[in-house]
């Protein structure tokens, strides 16, 4: 076949998949094999596929639904973790399935879903597809792709990740006799995912069942992937609630899906350690820790600092909150000098990540009826 032809049959071929009406068995064929061919992102790890049927290039994409794109040049992101965690090299021509999703990272990329189906970027290694409002300037231009048609079914419904739910349960009934731990951070890159996953090893190693969850962030599986090599039983995240990126999220039905995992994830389990991204400045994140409802749920608040002047600041956020805050770790634990100003201004222990996997201090941490202060 020359060139030229086969440069023609990939237009009637985009033109075929491209219109979501009345589509029949071989046409719905074409959209399977055209998907197996494609690389799936980590953000798209609980989709059917089976249920993509046509692709339509028309609608407006939202938060969450799921498109077809052809990478047009590699930028910051060189490589699309898999569903299995597996980090694909890409090249410009390559086709790629992702979400649509807002992102919010200031060492990275501030984006927002596009109001159209034009050539965006792609602003997560985990698969999520946006507009870029700005970056940061150590980073590098976005790549670039050039999204080829919304994922839909038989019906012409565009599929989209909260139909793709399966492994999470309602908040019926609290977390029974499981302690809840949350670990937040002043920033990101504070420490908060280290800090967790050393409290689930020490945890273990004391021979306690741990379940894990991250209930807000990017879509990516290298947080969930450390708390289970860490020893969770089982570790779920905001993908599995069909979020791609939790930025943007109402609050309120971010307070709902937080707690279904978090349900779900102390469900036979004395421990669940639980994650939430980004820093406290972060809308989504301080809308979260100021329902009610989301702090009932919870036993104790781990803050994970940079610095000494993050955690007296962050320290101070949360008690103000009325949040539970029983213990410093982080970044700021690395150095010793931090360590006693942190001390000194917040009156709390900052843990060392020794101490965090230690099998007799790690019970002891979360299973405390007061704060851990400074003289423990």
């Amino acid at each position: 076949m020359l060139l030229e032809d086969v440069q023609s049959f990939s237009h009637e071929s985009e033109e075929l998949l491209a219109t979501p009406v009345n589509l029949g068995f071989g046409r719905g064929a074409h959209v399977q094999r055209r998907l197996s061919q494609a690389r799936r992102a980590f953000s798209t790890r609980n989709v059917d596929f089976g249920c993509a049927a046509q692709l339509d290039r028309t609608a407006a994409p939202a938060a969450g639904d799921l498109v077809l794109a052809r990478v047009v040049s590699i930028g910051h992101h060189t490589k699309l973790e898999s569903p299995e965690g597996r980090r694909q090299q890409m090249y410009p021509g390559d086709e790629i399935v992702v979400a649509y999703g807002n992102r919010y990272a200031p060492d990275q990329f501030e984006a927002k879903v596009p109001v159209d189906q034009q050539e965006c970027d792609l602003v997560a290694g985990g698969g999520i597809a946006a507009d870029m409002l700005a970056k940061n300037a150590r980073t590098r231009n976005p790549t670039r792709i050039q999204p080829l048609g919304l994922l839909a079914d038989w019906k012409g419904e565009v599929l989209n990740l909260r139909s793709f739910t399966p492994r999470i349960e309602d908040f019926v009934g609290g977390t029974g006799n499981c302690k809840v731990i949350v670990v937040v951070g002043t920033s990101m890159n504070a420490g908060k995912t280290t800090t967790a996953a050393q409290l689930i090893h020490g945890l273990s190693r004391a021979g306690l069942k741990v379940g894990a969850a991250k209930v807000t962030g990017t879509g990516s599986g290298g947080d969930m992937w450390a708390m289970i090599d860490a020893g969770a039983r089982l570790a779920l995240d905001f993908t599995d609630a069909g979020h791609a990126t939790t930025a943007g999220v109402a609050v309120p039905q971010l307070v709902r899906d937080s707690l279904r995992l978090i349900r779900t994830v102390s469900k036979g389990h004395d421990v669940a350690i639980v994650e939430v991204a980004d820093g406290l400045f972060q809308e989504e994140t301080a809308g979260l820790l100021q329902q009610a409802e989301f702090v009932d749920a919870i036993d104790h608040v781990v803050l994970a600092a940079g610095d000494a002047m993050g955690a007296a600041y962050g320290h101070g956020w949360l008690v103000r909150h009325g949040l539970p805050i029983s213990l410093i770790a982080g970044c700021v634990s690395s150095s010793p000098l931090g360590t006693r100003e942190t001390e000194a201004a917040t009156g709390l222990k900052v843990a060392t990540l020794r101490e965090l996997a230690d099998a007799e201090l790690a019970p002891s941490f979360c299973f405390a009826d007061q704060p851990v202060s400074a003289a423990a």
